[in-house]
This record gives structure tokens, sequence and C-alpha cells, in this order.
């Protein structure tokens, strides 16, 4: 359809707008298909972390009196179910899958929460771990989904 010139004098025209977003940041709009693909980063690392640890119950230090103090086995088995949810969680984020958003910002919690108690086994591991949790929080909670029109 043909825009018409506008009465003389009166307000132009406004061009159609080709934005569906509701708003929001560019950063966090970005950042939500990057939080798609960390979760199923960070999900496949921690499967091979958790099978890591259950095949083999030495190959991470132990450590003396902790409070969260687990078995290796245990914290093997631990990261393999959350990094399956992870994979699954990040590949629908990817695929705009809406209940992989919510479900994401919940596992990412958790995986910080995991990955905090996790600390002294793998210290530098478990601190990337925590702040890609966060990222991936903070991209899925700003960025506002797309809106059919």
């Amino acid at each position: 359809m043909a825009q018409t010139a506008p009465p003389p004098g009166g307000p132009s025209p406004t061009p159609p707008r080709t934005d569906t977003r509701t708003g929001g940041s560019p950063w966090a709009s970005g950042g939500a298909v990057f939080a798609g693909v960390l979760l199923f980063v960070d999900g496949v690392l921690a499967v091979l972390n958790g099978i890591a640890g259950i095949a083999k119950d030495n190959v991470y230090a132990r450590v003396g009196d902790y409070t969260y103090e687990f078995s290796l086995t245990a914290w093997g088995w631990i990261h393999l179910i959350i990094g399956v949810l992870l994979v699954i969680t990040g590949a629908g984020i990817l695929k705009g899958a809406e209940w992989a958003r919510a479900l994401g910002v919940g596992l990412a919690a958790l995986s910080i929460v995991a990955n905090f108690i996790w600390l002294p086994y793998q210290p530098i591991w478990a601190v990337i771990a925590v702040a890609i949790g966060v990222f991936v929080i903070w991209s899925l909670l700003t960025d506002r989904p797309r809106t059919a029109r």
C-alpha cells in the first residue's frame, strides 16, 4: 500500500516500523542469543566435568574438611544432570522457545549455586561458570521477546 503525502503544514508520515521488539537494550537482545550459546556450551562442559568425576574419583583434588563435602562421584552426577539440562535449555533458547527462557534463568541460578559449592575443587572454572550464569540471567531477564504482528 502506497503512502500518501501529508497535507501541507501537517505532520510528516512516519515510516513503517521494522523493529518488532518492544524495547530493551540491544546488548540484551544479542545477549539472549549469546546466553543460549553459553548455556549450551556450559552444559556440554558440565557433562564432561561430570563424566570425569564419575569415571575416576581421583581426577579432582580432594578437599580437606569442607562444609559442602560430597564424594567426587556424587559431584560428577550433579554436574552431569545439570549439564544435560543446560544443553537442552540452551538449544531451546536458540530455537526461540518461550519455556526455555524461564527455565534458563532457573537453571543458570542452579548452576551458580552448584559452582559456588564446587569452588574448592576447581576454583578458576567455578568462578568463570558463576560469571557465565550471572550474564545468562541478566540477558534473559532484560531481553524483550519478539512480538507477533
